[in-house]
């Protein structure tokens, strides 16, 4: 059955509502595998995804090269979207540029890396308060007129940032943390979103993990995987959040479905304009979010869901605090 469909913005592209984010093919969550990564890529497409989100930053260039060279022979079928912003110093710690000069040299690296002549969607990653918003559009203007990028995005900006982009060229998403477990795009960026025409593409819709039922203890994860630095999956923070979990799988259970499909289901359900895109490296969990299209809510078992899992009961924040600190300008 193909999968449901909806125009990503005012003016983008019909898309299959759930996209796949490559994130973890390539960092945070443990070692790499390139050969299960590029399966899942090519399953992804037999499915009817389309959408493939990816960033100069997952794994410092390996995510995009390996993102273009699955999918090469299949281009056509592709929406691809990277993203710039964010870079390594020489002293190896993360920063934050998003000049206009930075936005041309990143852009023509993310275009060598994925092999293509043109990038579907390219997001500024992260917002460097020191530069304005006007003159990092005006740069990613510039490169959409050049033919390089079709369409430009924004994440984790405020909704006065999301403005002044918009008034310097339409911006056609805007890439937010949402899920059950995070829901404060939903205080006033949602309703900028939509008084703009924007699409809000939502990553981390399992709440990295979490509301998949599957993490079962932070010592399940692997040495490096990301998720054992976060507050959410701190003493005290993880047991309480878990339990929300369980409550959320009690009422898949009553759905017939797994509890990262409610989550997925229920995001969906917020509105047409809402484009989750849940990261895998693995077929098995890519099926199991695809096939999250197919469950259909009504408003009394929306409440449940919302129910099992109160907003204001999750403890703890969604990432760490230099992370934190480099979102919302």
């Amino acid at each position: 059955m193909a999968l449901t469909t909806s125009q990503m913005g005012a003016q983008g592209p019909i898309l299959p509502r759930i996209g796949l984010g490559c994130m973890g093919m390539s960092a945070f969550y443990g070692e790499r595998d390139d050969q299960t990564s590029a399966t899942t890529l090519l399953r992804a497409l037999d499915l009817g995804v389309t959408h493939f989100d990816t960033s100069d930053m997952y794994g410092w260039g390996h995510n995009e090269e390996l993102v273009g060279r699955v999918l090469a022979s299949r281009r056509e079928e592709c929406f691809l979207a990277t993203k710039f912003g964010l870079v390594l110093r020489e002293d190896g710690q993360r920063g934050v540029d998003s000049s206009a000069a930075h936005a041309h040299a990143a852009c023509d690296a993310s275009l060598r890396r994925l092999g293509v002549d043109t990038i579907d969607l390219y997001y500024l990653h992260r917002r460097d308060p020191r530069t304005s918003i006007e003159e990092t559009v005006e740069a990613m203007a510039q490169l959409r007129q050049a033919g390089k990028i079709r369409w430009l995005g924004l994440s984790e900006v405020s909704p006065a940032t999301l403005r002044a982009a918009h008034a310097v060229h339409p911006i056609t998403a805007v890439q937010m943390e949402y899920s059950l477990f995070t829901r404060s795009v939903e205080d006033e960026m949602l309703a900028t979103c939509r008084e703009l025409g924007v699409a809000l593409v939502a990553y981390s819709p399992v709440g990295r993990g979490l509301l998949t039922g599957t993490v079962r203890s932070v010592d399940s994860l692997a040495a490096g995987d990301f998720r054992r630095q976060l507050p959410r999956f701190n003493a005290g923070n993880f047991e309480s959040n878990t339990a929300l979990v369980a409550a959320l799988t009690d009422v898949a259970a009553q759905l017939g479905c797994t509890p990262a499909q409610a989550a997925l289901a229920w995001l969906l359900a917020q509105g047409q304009d809402i484009f989750p895109i849940p990261g895998t490296k693995r077929v098995s969990y890519l099926e199991e979010n695809v096939a999250a299209d197919q469950v259909e809510l009504t408003s009394g078992q929306l409440r449940q869901l919302e129910t099992a899992v109160p907003a204001t009961a999750v403890r703890g924040d969604r990432s760490t605090p230099d992370a934190m600190a480099a979102m919302g300008h």
